[in-house]
């Protein structure tokens, strides 16, 4: 590998090689402005400060644009003539192979690393010439060893045969080039008074950072996982903590643009997927999908994508009903906007031709984004005059969305009958634990019954939402918990119920009160 004081005196040496051959500079070639990206690069440097940082991630689409189109015109060209061509190509590819924002995207690695494969000559004529040639080798040993398909023998394998190495020869020059690149590494930390921990924390405009997510697909998947990690490995009393944590990552305003969203979106669905639907993961989805959508709206009409290019599913009138926000409808129409979303739900689900567990889970996946109508869906069995079984059904198909072995038609079953005995009771002022308990267990077993999540969010509402449930509240919660080890989940559910309130005002200044009750004990013992 070449020092630096090698790199500058090939850079020179090459230069005055070309023009000795008498040959005119690159504006032959208007396109092509070397000097103009050449400026930039020397101004760049490797992207040490937080102003060169910023300018590189804005630039990153013209100069793959101007980089492609380098490739195009040198892969016609043999490398003495393309030398003399263009003398500035040199120093350019030179810095930009050692600015790790540039090489950070893929696209730029690979054009790079394709420029100079077009350089290299196959049979040196003279000194420069085989100077350039191991400066060449050089270079891609680095770029290969800082790329995420450097073991990926289909993708190193043009490069590695197109400088004539075997791949024992290869990965011979990679580690070495590892090492000296690791001391360049330590030596310059040294010598700049930088760490390691300091370079990895970068800030940038959201512009900037979007940019790089749009080009480094890479980059946007650590920032996702490193969201999810970050709020599942945490406590969080609030949903106003999680939304915050999910706004200062720049996701949801980045998720504006349709092809971030949509990536995001795979993500997290995998992760879903891995984690078997853990509830923690659903919250960030729902909260996220709500952050997304206010920034969506936010949005100037003109440069705003319709909501479909986020959601192109097929079941666009599903989509549009679940996106509807509830704030814009009157409270007093809840219930029929919800039942509405259950009929054609149903319709959907019970369709001949939606007959694979991948075609259903997408559509659960689709009503799991918008958590908000189904938490409201419970509480509207309790506190409004509905039609009951349309908004049971959309709760079984949340908490059951299979049907297989009847599942989701006993959890139904097993829901109507509570839900029947616990409007019974609804006007009861005083209750105890026990005549709760007796409507449960009339109905099923809290240990055997088909869907506890299901039972649980009702049994939770009408304890929040009936003057003699509130009665018996701490009671029946600290009982029910212990007994079906579901702490968490009635946490999670209190913690929306609150922000729901907060956010939607108008609520029973006791259920407010016993919220805040209730979530200071179970979260101290989260």
């Amino acid at each position: 590998m070449m020092t630096n004081s090698d790199d500058k005196s090939l850079r020179h040496s090459w230069q005055v090689h070309s023009k000795d051959c008498g040959m005119a500079q690159d504006t032959a070639v208007p396109k092509l402005d070397f000097e103009y990206w050449l400026d930039k690069a020397i101004k760049w440097g490797q992207a040490t400060t937080l102003e060169s940082q910023k300018d590189v991630c804005l630039h990153l689409p013209q100069l793959q644009e101007f980089l492609h189109q380098v490739y195009e015109t040198l892969k016609h060209m043999d490398s003495i003539a393309a030398i003399q061509q263009f003398p500035l190509i040199g120093q350019l590819l030179g810095r930009l192979c050692w600015n790790p924002f540039v090489i950070g995207y893929d696209e730029s690695q690979k054009t790079l690393m394709w420029c100079l494969c077009c350089l290299y000559s196959s049979e040196p004529q003279n000194p420069v010439e085989l100077k350039a040639n191991s400066w060449i080798r050089s270079l891609l040993c680095h770029l290969l060893s800082s790329s995420k398909w450097e073991s990926n023998e289909a993708e190193t394998s043009t490069f590695i045969s197109t400088l004539g190495y075997t791949s024992a020869d290869y990965y011979c020059h990679l580690v070495k080039n590892m090492v000296f690149s690791l001391l360049a590494e330590f030596r310059g930390n040294q010598f700049n008074g930088l760490n390691m921990q300091g370079r990895k924390k970068i800030s940038l405009p959201e512009s900037a950072v979007v940019s790089l997510w749009l080009r480094h697909l890479p980059s946007l998947e650590k920032a996702t996982l490193h969201l999810l990690d970050q709020l599942v490995s945490i406590q969080l009393n609030s949903l106003e903590e999680v939304a915050c944590v999910i706004k200062d990552s720049l996701l949801p305003q980045a998720a504006s643009h349709p092809a971030i969203f949509r990536i995001v979106n795979e993500i997290f669905k995998n992760v879903l997927l891995e984690t078997d639907g853990t509830l923690e993961v659903l919250t960030v989805i729902q909260v996220f999908t709500q952050l997304f959508l206010r920034a969506h709206q936010n949005e100037n009409k003109e440069h705003r994508f319709p909501l479909k290019a986020y959601f192109p599913c097929r079941h666009q009138p599903l989509v549009t009903a679940l996106l509807r926000c509830p704030l814009e409808l009157p409270t007093t129409h809840w219930s029929q906007h919800l039942k509405h979303i259950s009929d054609m739900l149903k319709a959907l689900v019970e369709d001949t031709n939606i007959s694979s567990l991948a075609d259903l889970f997408e559509i659960w996946f689709l009503v799991a984004h918008f958590g908000e109508w189904l938490d409201i869906a419970a509480e509207q069995l309790l506190k409004a005059a509905v039609e009951p079984d349309a908004l049971l059904w959309l709760l079984a198909f949340y908490y059951c969305p299979q049907n297989e072995n009847q599942q989701r038609t006993q959890t139904m079953v097993e829901a109507q009958a509570l839900y029947s005995h616990l409007m019974m009771l609804f006007s009861c002022t005083v209750l105890s634990v026990k005549d709760l308990e007796a409507a449960v267990h009339t109905v099923t077993d809290m240990d055997q019954c088909c869907n506890q999540h299901l039972i649980i969010h009702l049994l939770t509402n009408f304890l929040l939402f009936s003057s003699g449930g509130r009665m018996i509240a701490q009671e029946f919660i600290y009982h029910i918990t212990e007994a079906t080890d579901t702490n968490k989940e009635v946490c999670s559910l209190l913690i929306r119920t609150a922000y729901r309130i907060k956010h939607n005002g108008e609520e029973n200044q006791k259920t407010v009160k016993l919220l805040n009750e209730l979530l200071q004990k179970l979260t101290s013992k989260v």
